[in-house]
């Protein structure tokens, strides 16, 4: 659909290369942001995270944006937002922009290229947002390195076959992995994605499992309790409990 609408915002998607999926709606709901924190959002696409970063409270949201069809999209949508004064697309790719940044972040968040080396299709669009040519890993932990606050946290979704090779690659530059949750659809499935959280000071290391879905399109109640702020389909639910 060309727009998704949830509960306090809508995300114009009609261009940009990927479009919202359940993943990385439960990426962002659950994404560790603090009131007043200063959050970066790295390949914004549609600036569906920045939009719930801000719901969650932060403070400010840098969304930066290499492909010129994802940055004007995700413009459209923050301005349409209700926190159009605490969102800010940029497009630029996210390297240069890292060579002029003048501040820290407190949280960096993350949906990066996800298919390092695999075959590419031929939507250019689609690729740019699915290969790691662009922001390759390294690039990508480098860029935490130098914009992410002492006390700040480094926050991802990537797919389950990428968890170790970045993983080490991030511990190598001084970043812990201290929680990782593993996204699987149902019981009967293996995980794909999971979440990583990182941060430059070593802690406890939690991991879970969250089950997606309870049975055909039927949220699980670990999946509704992060949801239930976002989805429309929870507006009522939501506003009963209230």
């Amino acid at each position: 659909m060309p727009t998704f609408h949830f509960q306090q915002f809508s995300v114009l998607q009609q261009h940009s290369g990927m479009r919202i999926c359940t993943d990385a709606v439960l990426f962002g709901a659950m994404v560790p942001v603090n009131p007043g924190d200063r959050v970066l959002d790295i390949g914004t696409g549609t600036g569906v995270l920045a939009l719930m970063a801000a719901q969650l409270g932060a403070a400010k949201v840098t969304a930066v944006e290499l492909t010129q069809v994802a940055f004007k999209e995700a413009d459209i949508n923050f301005n349409n937002s209700p926190w159009v004064d605490r969102l800010e697309a940029v497009h630029q790719d996210i390297q240069s922009f890292a060579l002029t940044a003048s501040r820290q972040y407190d949280l960096i968040i993350s949906n990066p290229p996800f298919f390092e080396n695999h075959l590419k299709t031929v939507d250019t669009l689609r690729n740019s947002a699915r290969h790691t040519d662009q922001l390759p890993f390294a690039d990508l932990i480098g860029i935490a390195e130098q914009l992410l606050s002492p006390q700040g946290l480094f926050y991802l979704l990537l797919p389950a076959h990428a968890v170790a090779k970045f993983s080490a690659q991030a511990l190598a530059a001084g970043f812990y992995l201290i929680n990782q949750t593993d996204f699987r659809g149902y019981t009967h499935n293996e995980a794909k994605v999971s979440t990583l959280t990182f941060s430059r000071t070593a802690a406890m290391f939690t991991a879970r499992l969250l089950t997606i879905y309870a049975s055909h399109n039927v949220y699980s109640q670990d999946s509704e309790r992060y949801l239930a702020d976002f989805l429309l389909r929870f507006a009522k639910a939501t506003h009963l409990k209230t």
